[in-house]
C-alpha cells in the first residue's frame, strides 16, 4: 500500500500569510526557466496568476523577489534567491521525516484491510479527502456523481452506498436528502467536516468577497453541475441575497468535481467559483469561508461490513490532519 502525505507549510508574517510550498515552487520555476510565462505553463497556472503569487509574496514580506528585465526575462532577486534557497532546505530536512510518517501510516492501514474485502459499489459527490481515502482499495467499485445523482442510484439499487453533502444543518424536508435520514433500510454516517467557499485567483484581483459581488461585477463563474450538493448550496446563497442565480456570469456553466472549476479559475478562464478550502491551497487560488459542512455517507444495512469500518477509520483518520477538514461528530459552523 501506498500512502502519501502533503504536508504544507506556513509563514506567518506581519503584513500577512504565505502559503510557503507554492512559494517554493513558484521561486524555484523562475530560477530555473528566467521566464514567469515559463514557469506558469510548468506549473499549470496562468501567467496573470503567477504574477500575482509575486506580487502576494513581495507584499507579505516587503521586498522583492523577481526583476524583470528588458530582453533577458524574469530573474529572482538576491533576496528571492536566498529565500528560494532557504525554502529548498527547509523542504529537503522535511522529506525523511515525511517518509517515515507514511510507511507508519501505510502500516496501520494495511493491518485495518480485511484479508478477503467484500466489493461494495459506491457513488460519491467527488470530495479530495475521499478519493485519497478510496485510493488502492479493488474491494471498492466507484463513481463519481452528484449528492442527489449519488442518492437517486442508491435508491435505484444500482449501488449499495452513497456520499453526499447539501451544504445546510438540517435537509429541507421533503426532499430526497431528508428522505435518506428517515429511511430504516439504511445507515448514514457523518463522515468528516469540510470548509467550503469561493475561490478566486491569488490576491483577489477583483476584490470579491460574496455572490453580491460576483453578480455586481460580472465576474466569470465556473458553476457546478445540476444536483450537485455544492450547486444546490451555491444556489441557497443566492436565493439569501435575493439574486437569481441565472444572472450570474457563467452560472449556465458545469463542472464535475471541484479540482475541475480550481482549475479553469487558475488557468485565467474563469474569476470564481465554489470548491472547498484543500482543492483552493493545492491550486495555489484565494479562498473566503463560506461555511462549514457535513459530508455523509448512506450505507445499506446488509452492506456494512469489516471493508465499510475500514475505510471508515481512514476517512477519519485524514481528517484530523488534512487542511479543511475536521472529524465529524459537532456541528458545523456556517
Amino acid at each position: 500500500m501506498k500512502v502519501t502525505l502533503k504536508v504544507v507549510g506556513r509563514m506567518r508574517l506581519t503584513d500577512g500569510e504565505v502559503a510557503l510550498e507554492p512559494a517554493f515552487a513558484l521561486l524555484d520555476a523562475v530560477a530555473r526557466e528566467r521566464s514567469v510565462q515559463a514557469a506558469s505553463r510548468g506549473l499549470g497556472i496562468s501567467y496573470r496568476s503567477a504574477w500575482g503569487r509575486i506580487a502576494a509574496l513581495e507584499a507579505a514580506l516587503g521586498r522583492p523577489v523577481a526583476v524583470k528585465t528588458k530582453g533577458h526575462g524574469t530573474a529572482l532577486t538576491a533576496f528571492g534567491a536566498e529565500l528560494r534557497d532557504a525554502l529548498a532546505e527547509a523542504f529537503g530536512a522535511c522529506a525523511p521525516a515525511v517518509a517515515a510518517s507514511e510507511a507508519r501510516l501505510a502500516g496501520r492501514l494495511a493491518a485495518l484491510l480485511s484479508p478477503v474485502p467484500p466489493r461494495l459499489r459506491v457513488a460519491l459527490s467527488h470530495d479530495t479527502l475521499l478519493t485519497a481515502a478510496l485510493a488502492g482499495r479493488p474491494e471498492y467499485e466507484v463513481a463519481i456523481a452528484g449528492s442527489a445523482e449519488a442518492l437517486a442510484r442508491l435508491a435505484a439499487g444500482s449501488v449499495e452506498a452513497a456520499g453526499f453533502h447539501f451544504g445546510a444543518r438540517s435537509p429541507e424536508p421533503g426532499s430526497l436528502f431528508a428522505a435518506v435520514f428517515a429511511d430504516p433500510a439504511l445507515v448514514v454516517e457523518p463522515l468528516f467536516l469540510r470548509e467550503q467557499g469561493l475561490m478566486f485567483a491569488a490576491g483577489n484581483p477583483l476584490g470579491l468577497a460574496d455572490v453580491a459581488d460576483i453578480a455586481r461585477t460580472g465576474a466569470r463563474f465556473v458553476n457546478r453541475q445540476r444536483g450537485a450538493g455544492t450547486r444546490i448550496w451555491f444556489e441557497r446563497l443566492c436565493r439569501e441575497a435575493g439574486i437569481a442565480p441565472e444572472s450570474i456570469r457563467g452560472s449556465e456553466s458545469e463542472e464535475f468535481t471541484h479540482q475541475a472549476v480550481a482549475a479553469l479559475i487558475a488557468s485565467g478562464a474563469a474569476d470564481i467559483g465554489m470548491g472547498t478550502r484543500a482543492v483552493a491551497e493545492r491550486f495555489g487560488l484565494g479562498f473566503r469561508r463560506v461555511g462549514e459542512e457535513t459530508y455523509f455517507l448512506a450505507v445499506r444495512r446488509e452492506a456494512e461490513g469489516d471493508a465499510l469500518a475500514s475505510l471508515l477509520d481512514a476517512v477519519r483518520g485524514l481528517s484530523r490532519v488534512m487542511i479543511g477538514y475536521a472529524p465529524a461528530g459537532r456541528e458545523p459552523v456556517g
